[in-house]
């Protein structure tokens, strides 16, 4: 077995997105192993059954600059330090790309990019300074092969894959390390999120009515025999508290075969994923435009 930290008594972690899921199963791993853990969620009364001694509930909207500022202050004041962020909170829009609201992918990418990248920021000073730290970023396998209907959400962790891979080798030199955790399905409720609103792709109107259940199919997918949180939060905090941590983790079912599909030829990746997604015939686009073609003739 690999050989942990001596000690993580000591060490104090900010996990974001603590309410349900990964982010929860991991408040309560860290916890279990000694480090003291400040879980935070937009409705703090969804963290209240997790206080305690070692365990500091937060309010934070990651998407905004003064939540995030007193959510790190809150820590310091209660912990006096953060040794270990884990940017976690994130949701997945889901829908067709070019029917997409801009204010929902300017959201997906403020929550799913920005908000980590700026409490990255945010704590990176008083690590370099004592020369140690663990800054984890909770991507997707969807940021490294993209599949229809989840453009944006795709897009989003594949942001994140990339600048987390520019952060580790700027971050070295100061001792803090840098792991991107990559899940398949994992148990949460991503897909409670992803369906709200999609009842807009089954009207007359958009150019996808005819293939709405393989978009809410999309929005499920994460959710089908999912590994337990619980399982995916040990093997999370196993690789995250080694001495040196690995670069990349990928933990969950299907962790490995979504990449894997991403190595085929391009022609035979969308032939395969246009299949999965009822994208492999003409669509008839809006019936909308039909009626109105009727009723003028």
């Amino acid at each position: 077995m690999a050989k942990l930290l001596p000690s993580t008594t000591d060490l104090v972690a900010l996990v974001t997105g603590g309410s349900s899921g990964l982010g929860r199963a991991l408040t309560l791993e860290l916890d279990d192993r000694g480090l003291r853990v400040a879980a935070t969620s937009r409705d703090l009364s969804r963290l209240a059954d997790l206080g305690g001694d070692r365990i500091l509930p937060v309010a934070l909207e990651v998407t905004d600059a003064t939540s995030r500022e007193s959510t790190v202050a809150a820590v310091r004041a209660w912990a006096g330090r953060i040794d270990v962020l884990v940017n976690n909170a994130g949701f997945g829009l889901i829908g067709p790309a070019a029917e997409l609201e801009t204010n929902d992918v300017r959201a997906q990418l403020e929550t799913n990019v920005v908000g980590p990248l700026a409490l990255t920021r945010a704590v990176v000073p008083e690590m370099a300074a004592r020369r140690s730290g663990r800054i984890v970023m909770i991507g997707s396998v969807s940021g490294v092969t993209a599949t229809p209907f989840a453009g944006a959400y795709c897009g989003s962790k594949a942001a994140l894959r990339l600048a987390s891979d520019a952060l580790r080798v700027e971050l070295a030199p100061f001792g803090i390390h840098v792991v991107l955790v990559e899940p398949g399905a994992v148990e949460s409720d991503f897909a409670d999120r992803s369906v709200a609103g999609l009842a807009r792709y089954s009207r007359p109107e958009s150019l996808y009515w005819s293939v709405a259940d393989a978009i809410e199919r999309r929005a499920r997918l994460s959710q089908d025999r999912p590994t337990p949180a619980a399982e995916a939060a040990r093997a999370i905090a196993d690789a995250v508290l080694l001495p040196r941590p690995p670069a990349r983790l990928r933990v969950g079912r299907g962790a490995l075969l979504l990449p894997l599909i991403g190595l085929l030829p391009r022609w035979l990746r969308d032939r395969l994923l246009a299949r999965r997604f009822g994208l492999s015939r003409e669509l008839s686009g809006p019936r909308i435009a039909v009626v109105a073609k009727k009723s003028a003739s």
